[in-house]
């Protein structure tokens, strides 16, 4: 048997890490990683369009999986466009192992071509980053890389000259034991003390729910039924908190509705349970706070506490519930429900009905009724920008669903390449990107993708040839909207002519038909909706310098969108709550 090079090893320890798939765009100094695969049958070598998709479909994956996944990007130029997908992933503490190769090993720091160090460039985005200057590194420098990006949730780079991939890996190999899943910590009990004496004092408690949730939400219900607490939620916490929940007050912050912002002012004490929600000016500072999370350097950066509590949500709800005293007031927790339903009452349908001969077509529309028609186990990535507001407001979780974005990092053109990464998670499960007609072209290049690997993913793309959520902002300084136009094609007839599925809706008695046939189509899909440049949305509380911002945009409406179906559960809650 002939002996295995550094290359050939790198793969099998992946392999054995539980990693399916390598994306990434070959070249040169990555040709050995990559023929290594080809010859291995239990990975498989996924080409992209564009390395960044690469980095964005790997952290996707690892979202859905909540397994380590990986890229690829050959020297210098190649593994530089990983970054903005890396930060993204990193950022939503997503297991992934990023290859950096590198030019070859005796030209490191002599100006070589494409030379760049890209053991310090990724520093900012990873838990790891270092460099195999020598074959021995091997495998503990990359069995290293896997401890920390599966342990500390997030990005671990490794850099590896060609050269140094062609040559033989060490024999006898120390070889430990791979670390694939994360442990649950719970917290000390001198916490868990301070803790129930906080609540057992309060007479109105908040809770304030984040992505830290996910696993949690029997434990959150239970601990607000105890306490009589309303429920809200950031963003990222939404997939996971907001479906059958009696307490839900909705989400606060930029895109937020509902009754959350009054929720967490009005209490005396204000839990935040694996949130690092990071609007502070939506947040009170004349309430006690106490913050559960299993990252303990993210305890106390938005705001002062009084307790911070450091594990995680459903290990310390299961060490607290029981030991809090139950309360039976729930003047607080009705109050709010109902404040949550009178909010929504207003706004729910403001563009979802007698829409029929509006056109452009209202985008609130649009998500409302793809909400409708979307599988129950769907998943939605959604771009950066107002598709942020729709799915926030429209998409309505179920505990099956899931919800990915750029939430934290922010980034434009993540919709599409999360989507693919998505996709080859699980064929069969339906994979919807609510893509931006800014996102969609600016990583346009990888619908390809879609279809050189006949990925099922449906784009539905909100196609208002505008940056929107800019103009948004500019209007909200004063500016007039500048440089926001985009003059777009057919967005259908690219698609049909890469050889995928693609209808242009123009009218809104065509949208349900066109979504409806583009999710029965096996492959690939488009659905280009031409939607209202001038729906825009504003935030649940607008400050005095925000309406002179309005005021000085001349010819400019904003309009609050809709909530989709939230309004029918903030009506069911209260029909539990007692009348006088």
């Amino acid at each position: 048997m002939a002996k295995q090079n550094v290359a050939e090893q790198f793969v099998d320890i992946l392999v054995r890490a539980g990693v399916r798939r390598l994306y990434g765009v070959v070249g040169d100094s990555l040709n050995p990683v990559v023929d290594a695969i080809r010859r291995t049958p239990d990975i498989d070598w996924i080409q992209v369009r564009h390395e960044e998709a690469a980095a964005f479909a790997a952290g996707a994956e690892a979202q859905i999986t909540g397994r380590l996944a990986a890229c690829a990007g050959s020297c210098g130029p190649g593994n530089l466009h990983l970054i903005n997908g890396l930060y993204d992933a990193h950022r939503s503490m997503a297991p992934v192992l990023a290859l950096a190769s590198h030019i070859p090993s005796s030209e490191i720091g002599l100006g070589y071509f494409q030379e760049t160090h890209p053991d310090r460039l990724f520093t900012e985005c990873s838990h790891y980053s270092e460099l195999i200057s020598n074959p021995a590194q091997m495998p503990r420098l990359l069995q290293t890389a896997i401890q920390h990006a599966v342990g500390q949730g997030g990005v671990s780079v490794v850099s590896l000259p060609g050269d140094i991939a062609s040559e033989p890996a060490p024999e006898k190999a120390w070889e430990t034991a791979l670390v694939t899943s994360r442990p649950t910590v719970r917290p000390g009990d001198a916490e868990i003390d301070a803790l129930v004496r906080m609540i057992d004092a309060a007479d109105r408690v908040t809770l304030f729910c984040g992505s830290g949730t996910a696993g949690a939400h029997a434990e959150v219900m239970q601990f607000a039924e105890r306490v009589k607490s309303p429920v809200g939620h950031a963003l990222r916490g939404k997939e996971w908190i907001q479906y059958d929940n009696p307490f839900d007050v909705g989400m606060s912050g930029l895109l937020g509705y509902g009754a959350a912002y009054e929720a967490t002012h009005e209490c005396d004490l204000l839990i935040l349970l694996g949130t690092d929600f990071p609007y502070n000016a939506f947040l009170p500072d004349d309430v006690k706070i106490v913050q559960v999370d299993v990252r303990p350097e993210r305890l106390g950066r938005r705001s002062t506490l009084d307790l911070a509590v450091w594990g995680d949500v459903r290990e310390t709800l299961r060490c607290l519930t029981p030991r809090v005293r139950a309360k039976s007031d729930r003047r607080f927790l009705d109050r709010m429900l109902k404040k949550h339903s009178d909010a929504l009452e207003g706004v729910v349908k403001a563009y979802t009905r007698k829409v029929e001969k509006h056109v452009p077509i209202h985008p609130e529309y649009v998500a409302s009724v793809l909400d409708e028609l979307a599988d129950d186990d769907a998943v939605f990535t959604v771009d950066t920008g107002m598709c942020n507001v729709w799915a926030a407001r429209y998409v309505s979780p179920n505990g099956r669903r899931r919800i990915i974005g750029s939430f934290s990092h922010g980034s434009m053109a993540n919709a599409l390449p999360q989507a693919i990464g998505a996709q080859f998670t699980d064929r069969s499960r339906q994979v919807i990107s609510m893509s931006g007609d800014g996102g969609f072209t600016m990583l346009m290049g990888d619908f390809l993708t879609l279809v050189q690997y006949d990925l099922p993913v449906k784009i539905v793309l909100f196609n208002n040839s505008s940056l929107s959520m800019v103009e948004l902002e500019m209007l909200v300084a004063g500016l007039p909207s500048y440089g926001t136009t985009n003059r777009n094609p057919d967005f259908a007839a690219i698609a049909r002519a890469a050889g995928a599925y693609g209808v242009r809706v123009e009218k809104p008695k065509q949208l349900a038909g066109a979504l409806k046939d583009a999710f029965k189509h096996k492959g690939p899909a488009l659905v280009d909706v031409v939607t209202d440049p001038n729906a825009l949305s504003i935030p649940p509380k607008i400050s005095r310098e925000m309406v002179s911002g309005f005021a000085l945009s001349a010819g400019k409406i904003v309009l609050d969108g809709g909530v989709g179906r939230m309004l029918q559960m903030a009506r069911s809650n209260l029909r539990n709550v007692p009348r006088p």
